[in-house]
């Protein structure tokens, strides 16, 4: 990775996107790095909304509250705040 006076970057923008788009560059102001800059990336597939309907169920029990020893370990409870739970 090469690094870049700003006033080289103002000069050469569009030659260091294309280049950062292979492997990123650096912008230094005097001889401190300040910019860095890396490709976005593109899309890595497209979504469809729905695309699942009708293949998964989620069953009663799911709706249903969890036991108060579960519930405390979900919300990193301690064992004195567990046995206020129960009572």
């Amino acid at each position: 990775m090469k690094i870049f006076s700003i006033q080289q970057a103002k000069s050469r923008l569009s030659r260091l996107i294309e280049r950062a788009r292979i492997s990123g560059e650096m912008l230094a102001r005097g001889k401190d790095r300040v910019v860095r800059l890396v490709p976005i990336g593109g899309r890595r597939g497209s979504r469809k909304l729905g695309m699942l309907k009708g293949k998964l169920v989620v069953g009663s029990e799911f709706f249903e509250p969890l036991p108060a020893e579960e519930l405390a370990s979900w919300e990193c409870r301690s064992s004195q705040q567990k046995s206020n739970l129960s009572s």
